[in-house]
């Protein structure tokens, strides 16, 4: 039984990928191409999909600067598609991959989840605004979020696939099993430590983000309570599910807990999850202390706190298991 469960060697990869990583790169760069040719738009001074009055008008520099940002972050889509699928890219080092990888899963997930459920939410109840204050001009036309997002979309899935594949090949073997298979060397007191810090600092954001998705404005700047629409709402109950959901997947990592269950369960929970709290933390902080003229606009310091908040949490968790699969990578290499 013992020796059945063995992590075992990782398995040799063809030299060349096949059809369906061909065709899975493919999409993962065709769908970087709207992106990317807007935000090169944008840069240039073109005001395609920027309606007149936008707050985007208000701040070229700082627009220029973070579109210059969002040209690099998407480009290196396409650099993680080639490694992904080339045989060079086997010999990347796995903390040179991992990192820009979970870093695209968690600024992506919300986006994959979040858009779907928005454009849901409008079909049922319409966009239904929720502030008692007049709404300001738009950032964007609306058709520029549907090809935008749904680029976005298209990434995810065909990096996502791709990564999962790369990771079968070269690490599958360390997430074989299940949670009662993983002895307690694995685990470790240090990320158990970890992962109940990460989760008690978790209940301020998660207060504070449920308290937001279920209407209540505390905290919030004027700018933002009345900007409140169903998207807001549909967003705010996201980042509070992921969230949970990071917690719990570090819980059940870190304690061996949900035993039946196969490692790779809460392994991909903590990494989807941890990424995308800690990633949308982060950006959202960066955003927000980037400066406005308008008082309104400036982020009042629950909305600072409940962002730096949520990004710590987001990175503990993933100390946690980048440790396990450190660990248990140094425990397989030590068997005949």
């Amino acid at each position: 039984m013992t020796q059945s469960l063995a992590p075992a060697a990782p398995a040799v990869v063809p030299a060349g990928p096949s059809r369906s990583r061909r065709l899975l790169r493919a999409a993962a760069v065709v769908s970087c191409l709207p992106y990317l040719g807007l935000k090169a738009a944008w840069i240039a001074g073109s005001h395609v999909g920027i309606p007149d009055g936008s707050p985007l008008l208000d701040h070229r520099v700082a627009m220029a600067v973070a579109n210059g940002l969002s040209v690099l972050l998407d480009s290196c889509v396409i650099v993680l598609a080639l490694v992904l699928t080339r045989p060079w890219g086997l010999r990347v080092p796995p903390w040179l991959l991992a990192f820009p990888v979970w870093t695209a899963t968690g600024l992506l997930a919300p986006i994959m989840a979040g858009y779907p459920l928005q454009l849901l939410v409008r079909v049922f109840v319409g966009d239904v605004a929720t502030a008692s204050g007049p709404r300001r001009e738009p950032f964007l036309h609306e058709w520029v979020f549907g090809v935008v997002y749904g680029g976005f979309i298209v990434q995810g899935l065909a990096l996502g696939a791709l990564f999962v594949l790369y990771a079968r090949d070269r690490w599958g073997h360390l997430w074989r099993g299940r949670v009662w298979d993983l002895p307690a060397s694995v685990v470790g007191r240090g990320r158990q430590v970890t992962a109940v810090a990460a989760a008690v600092l978790a209940l301020f954001p998660l207060a504070v983000r449920l308290s937001w998705a279920c209407g209540g404005t505390a905290g919030l700047g004027a700018a933002h309570a009345a900007d409140r629409t169903s998207d807001f709402h549909v967003l705010e109950c996201l980042y509070a599910a992921f969230l949970a959901v990071a917690v719990a997947g570090g819980l059940l990592l870190a304690f061996r807990r949900g035993r039946v269950l196969p490692v790779a369960v809460p392994l991909a929970l903590t990494w989807v999850c941890s990424g995308a709290v800690a990633c949308w933390g982060g950006w959202m902080l960066l955003a927000s202390l980037t400066g406005t003229d308008d008082p309104a606009d400036r982020p009042t310091r629950l909305m600072l706190l409940t962002y730096a908040g949520q990004m710590i949490v987001g990175l503990l968790l993933a100390a946690v298991g980048a440790g396990f699969l450190a660990r248990r990578s140094a425990t397989a290499s030590k068997r005949p």
